[in-house]
């Protein structure tokens, strides 16, 4: 009898085992059935149904299942606001746009029919959209702005290329200081008695041409004669080499940097860039709303892109963004679109590049249907989340790039400002080395005053005079030395 019993127990066991597989392999199908239900309806919640486009990154599928950064930014709303959603993909893959027939295609279309109750998705705030459906505070910040292929658009080298890694300006100050610097030595070996004892039998071997050459070899990192004696010309000499080996330390890693940066000189930085070049052809998508922002811009340089793009329409104007971003990888294009969309394509691609002028400021926002009680508490929602950084986080996740960090920093010559300490530095020691030439000079005036029983000024005002008007003492000298031979 138990062992009857026992059998019995172990084959209802064994049905039920079977049966509870059975019901879990029905829930699983009707889950992959479902496949784009990304959070299901909760007791007491309530439930919207929400539509969207396939675009990377913004959703995508994958393992059957909906992920990208529209997917995440729905998640972390329905969390906030405690609803449940049901997402499908939009029917026609449009955005919206008002068809010829006066009905609108796309997310908006659907939001009007009632097909869904709102759209997330890089829809951008129109007025024309406006006009019929609500939209939320932007999401994300978009413009328009050109992609370009990085060797496309890379400049040739000039012919003085190696004047690249200072400015005009630093340039300027750097033959304004190799001048005044020599100058300094000039004059500071005629005055200092170290230097130049006797002016009146010796001769001086710092003349102006001889300062220019000391000072030219010491930027050549070369010895060069005459050698200093006197301490005054030493100070000046020391600041002067010292201020020639940090330039050149400067020049050399700038000029490094300049050859081994890819992104350091595009000829084509903004759209004015853009329409006056001939080399580079450019585009943008058909029908889409860049376009018809250079159609209806009273500026003459987007006027002229629009009348470019519009005699060239079938030859410049591309159907998809897919198709936009292969040609520019393919051939002599740039690409005019949204500035987001591009920033992707640079941080999927490394050998693209986006200029740096955006124009047309604009966002992304969620669409609801006019009067909808979740406008409001959704733009609230989208603020909080920018406020608290999740919004940028989910930028950084699903704008996140492979390419070197390095290629995307840009390069610009050197400018005075970064050399400011460098040229104080070359002023302290040129000032030092004068007052050390007027003390030095001083003191043998005190006492060459001493000797000859004459006031301190007198005599250093005879020395400075004799010292800085040589030549017409030398010519007095030598006219009188000629007479008394006569």
């Amino acid at each position: 009898m138990d062992k009857g019993l026992h059998f019995f127990c172990v084959a209802t066991t064994l049905l039920l085992v079977g049966e509870s597989r059975q019901t879990g392999a029905t829930r699983s199908d009707d889950a992959m059935r479902k496949g784009l239900d990304s959070r299901g309806p909760e007791e007491g919640l309530p439930t919207l149904t929400v539509t969207t486009i396939l675009e990377d990154p913004y959703a995508m599928v994958r393992s059957a299942e909906l992920e990208g950064y529209c997917i995440d930014l729905l998640r972390a709303l329905a969390a906030m606001l405690h609803f449940s959603y049901r997402v499908k993909v939009v029917g026609d893959g449009r955005y919206g746009a008002l068809s010829s027939s006066g009905n609108w295609t796309g997310m908006i279309g659907e939001i009007l029919r009632q097909e869904a109750d709102i759209a997330v998705a890089p829809l951008t705030v129109t007025s024309a959209r406006e006009e019929v459906v609500s939209f939320t505070t932007p999401f994300l910040q978009t413009g328009i702005g050109i992609l370009l292929r990085k060797d496309t658009v890379s400049q040739d080298m000039s012919f003085f290329h190696f004047l690249a890694p200072f400015s005009k300006e630093t340039w300027t100050g750097l033959l304004f200081a190799y001048v005044l610097t020599c100058f300094c030595l000039f004059l500071v070996a005629r005055l200092s008695p170290c230097e130049w004892n006797e002016p009146k039998n010796e001769e001086n071997h710092f003349t102006f041409l001889n300062s220019l050459w000391f000072g030219a070899g010491a930027l050549a990192l070369q010895g060069v004669t005459p050698r200093p004696k006197a301490l005054s010309v030493r100070v000046i000499a020391a600041v002067w080499w010292l201020f020639t080996i940090a330039l050149l330390a400067a020049y050399i890693a700038n000029f490094t940097a300049l050859l081994s940066s890819g992104t350091e000189q595009l000829p084509i930085q903004t759209f004015e860039d853009l329409v006056k070049q001939r080399k580079v052809e450019f585009g943008t998508l058909d029908g889409s709303s860049t376009f018809y922002f250079f159609k209806n811009s009273k500026n003459p340089i987007h006027q002229m892109i629009y009348e470019y793009m519009d005699k060239r329409r079938d030859h410049v104007l591309v159907k998809t963004y897919q198709e936009a971003v292969q040609r520019v990888m393919e051939s002599n294009y740039a690409f005019i679109g949204e500035s987001i969309s591009q920033d992707l394509a640079a941080a999927r691609h490394c050998n693209l590049i986006r200029a740096p002028e955006v124009i047309g400021a604009r966002g992304f926002g969620i669409a609801t249907t006019q009067g909808s009680p979740w406008t409001k508490q959704l733009s609230i929602a989208v603020l909080k989340l920018r406020e608290s950084g999740d919004l940028d986080y989910l930028r950084n996740k699903w704008w996140e790039t492979s390419c070197l960090q390095k290629s995307r920093d840009r390069w610009s010559p050197l400018q005075p400002q970064a050399l400011g300490g460098l040229f104080l530095t070359l002023a302290i020691g040129l000032a030092l080395g004068v007052i050390a030439a007027v003390v030095e000079l001083s003191n043998k005036s005190r006492h060459a005053a001493g000797h000859a029983k004459k006031s301190c000024c007198s005599v250093f005002t005879e020395e400075m005079c004799t010292r800085l008007r040589i030549k017409e003492n030398t010519r007095q000298s030598q006219e009188t030395s000629g007479r008394a031979n006569a």
